[in-house]
């Protein structure tokens, strides 16, 4: 994503090759000055890589946790639909059981991702 951005890599830098004038700079400090350059570039990389595996992460976890903000408020929809009419009825029954399902099934596939 950030790469597409970013016009210099390490190597790009390591590789610079600068003309050599009877004024020129000193060959010695270039070098050294590049070196710093390359290195900051190699932290600015693994600090991008560690942000986009931490976003992917967190939006995965919003995901799961909007699903069960939609799986309790149907349950909540149902149990309160229930006692208003105070009688159950098959449809009910079967939310219900359908929520129960996803919830234990949800749950032994998330512990089953985990334990890989």
């Amino acid at each position: 994503m950030y790469h597409s951005k970013i016009n210099l890599m390490p190597q790009d830098i390591l590789d610079k090759d600068f003309k050599i004038d009877t004024r020129g700079y000193r060959l010695k400090e270039v070098d050294q000055y590049l070196d710093v350059i390359i290195s900051d570039y190699e932290q600015f990389l693994e600090i991008i890589n560690n942000l986009e595996k931490e976003k992917a992460e967190l939006l995965a976890e919003i995901m799961n946790l909007k699903q069960e903000l939609r799986n309790s408020r149907m349950n909540m929809e149902v149990a309160s639909n229930s006692k208003a009419n105070g009688e159950v009825t098959n449809v009910d029954i079967m939310r219900r059981l359908s929520q129960l399902e996803k919830m234990v099934y949800g749950v032994i596939a998330n512990d089953k991702n985990e334990d890989n």
